[in-house]
């Protein structure tokens, strides 16, 4: 793919990564009101669900996308399996509801960056995305190093009191992988559908079920009480806007510029929306997270050594 044509996929890969650090903020804020992260969790699945149910109503690309997709699920052109990526999206965000009060934000983020990157090499190499199989070569090694390095400049003056437990570390590789995997099978829903909303809408259909399971026998035990404050300011819920975002525009990036490169760029997106909400909530932003965001896009740059073109079709 040329240059012109990899700018406009890479520029929304960076801007959705940034949003990524917003909805952070947002369900972090969201858990503390309600002092229960899966219920957070649920209700930023569920607002996302409603809106791009109300979008598939009105908007007919969506239905014949669906139309598409189950066609291609009943003869075999695309697995069936490759449908419920939104249970590895739920996955994520429970175990950052799990790990992030436990262990901190900066354990949770290296962690998950690390499992995010190698899982990435992986489904690249196995040809698990869109845009077909891709050599694991040194610049590809190397960059995803970086990038890992560039979470861990980020964040190291933000370890606070957070205990580094074998427990904890797993689990964030986990999260970190699934997020790789998930991008690469929503590229390929995308591709086989022909509209990135309607990955993103099976990903929020399955994800929400999911949770609600989750929430539903939580509740069960008696150990928590579900409750939505009244007074909550209205900002505490657009987690689940900003999801619909970041997966429909995932969706739609992978297939241009490959699950690793994407992966990449949103890190540096990420970074980079950390760096404004410093300047917004704090007035002052930590040198280590400045040069983070440099690694960052330096891990970018090495990525993109001896691309191919992208497939006019999804990749065997």
């Amino acid at each position: 793919m040329t240059p012109h044509r990899t700018f406009w996929p890479m520029t929304a890969a960076v801007s959705v990564g940034a949003l990524a650090a917003l909805q952070s903020q947002v369900n972090g804020s969201l858990a503390d009101v309600l002092g229960n992260g899966l219920e957070a969790a649920l209700i930023s699945f569920g607002v996302g669900l409603i809106l791009l149910t109300l979008m598939g109503l009105a908007l007919p690309r969506m239905r014949v996308g669906m139309r598409v997709l189950s066609a291609a699920t009943r003869t075999g052109a695309i697995p069936r399996w490759q449908v419920f990526g939104g249970l590895l999206g739920a996955f994520f965000v429970v175990t950052q509801s799990m790990s992030v009060p436990v262990g901190g934000v900066a354990l949770f983020a290296i962690t998950t960056v690390a499992g995010q990157v190698t899982a990435s090499l992986i489904v690249d190499r196995m040809g698990l995305g869109p845009y077909g199989r891709q050599p694991v070569s040194s610049a590809r090694v190397i960059s995803a190093i970086i990038a890992i390095a560039a979470v861990g400049c980020a964040v190291v003056g933000r370890w606070g009191g957070a205990g580094l437990s074998l427990l904890l570390v797993v689990l964030g590789l986990l999260a970190g992988a699934a997020l790789g995997v998930q991008a690469a099978i929503n590229g390929r829903v995308s591709a086989a559908s022909g509209e990135p909303l309607v990955a993103a809408w099976m990903n929020f259909i399955v994800g929400t079920s999911a949770l609600l399971v989750a929430v539903a026998i939580v509740a069960s035990t008696g150990l928590t009480r579900l409750d939505i404050p009244t007074d909550s300011h209205a900002w505490l819920y657009t987690g689940g806007l900003i999801g619909v975002i970041f997966v429909t525009t995932t969706a739609w990036v992978v297939g241009r510029v490959g699950v690793l490169r994407q992966a990449l760029l949103a890190i540096a997106g990420q970074l980079l929306g950390s760096i404004v909400l410093d300047l917004v909530f704090t007035d002052y932003v930590d040198i280590g997270l400045v040069l983070g965001v440099v690694l960052a896009f330096v891990a970018v740059v090495i990525s993109t050594g001896g691309r191919r073109s992208v497939p006019d079709r999804i990749a065997p």
